[in-house]
């Protein structure tokens, strides 16, 4: 894909997820894919490597939280590929972004792709969350924490609420069924947080669901959360 096509697939679909077109944007949108399949040659970085799939399930879902993104220091927990974070930067160059993955190859990926795409305030580390949360640098220091397709709900409240501060917000990208919403009431009590809006909505031009969810912090966070790697989703707050 070409250019040309590229900017004339991706405009239609950032209207109508309510973004107005911006070409210095589109146009790295355009770079970051072509350095994310260049990369996906020698490491498997994402199973969509359709480029028309990529803008959709990528670039355009990642970007249907970008007006609950406008300011303040954001995690992205989970990051993988860069998503939702790397989009999210490109369209708002005001936030301060941290990428989070557990895999060290992705996290040099994600870094090629800051320095290529010449982004600011904007910064990827390897760890995992139950390891990262505890430390005083990243302890409840953020406004937001993002994530998209983690872990069941319960899990991924221990991972990302540890991160952000006392009104700040967790938002969290689900699919179609959020009955395990239902399975999380002990989770949001004992980390301190509260539901206070979910939005519905369809990919455009797609019957695909998403839900987004989100979460506002009320309280700290007890200390002994998030518990030991792995223990969040052996043994999750039901």
């Amino acid at each position: 894909m070409d250019y040309k096509e590229f900017n004339k697939e991706i405009k239609d679909k950032l209207l109508k997820i309510g973004l107005t077109e911006e070409q210095s944007k589109i146009t790295k949108l355009f770079d970051y894919m072509q350095i994310l399949l260049e990369w996906n040659v020698k490491m498997n970085l994402t199973a969509i490597t359709e480029e028309k799939e990529i803008i959709q399930k990528h670039f355009i879902d990642s970007l249907t939280i970008a007006s609950y993104c406008y300011a303040g220091k954001i995690i992205d927990i989970g990051t993988g590929a860069g998503f939702p974070g790397i989009p999210l930067k490109i369209w708002n160059q005001n936030v301060e972004i941290t990428l989070l993955d557990s895999l060290n190859k992705r996290v040099l990926f994600l870094k090629e792709v800051i320095k290529k795409l010449e982004l600011k305030k904007i910064n990827a580390i390897h760890g995992r969350a139950e390891e990262i949360a505890i430390k005083e640098q990243f302890r409840e220091k953020y406004d937001i924490a993002v994530s998209r397709a983690v872990a069941p709900m319960n899990v991924l409240l221990e991972y990302m609420l540890p991160f952000v501060k006392i009104g700040g917000k967790c938002i969290c990208m689900k699919g179609p069924n959020i009955e395990e919403l239902e399975n999380s009431k002990k989770a949001l009590k004992i980390l301190g947080g509260k539901v206070i809006k979910i939005e519905e909505l369809n990919l455009p031009e797609t019957e695909i669901k998403r839900n987004i969810i989100i979460i506002e912090k009320e309280k700290k966070t007890p200390k002994q959360y998030p518990r030991k790697a792995g223990k969040p989703s052996k043994e999750p707050l039901i």
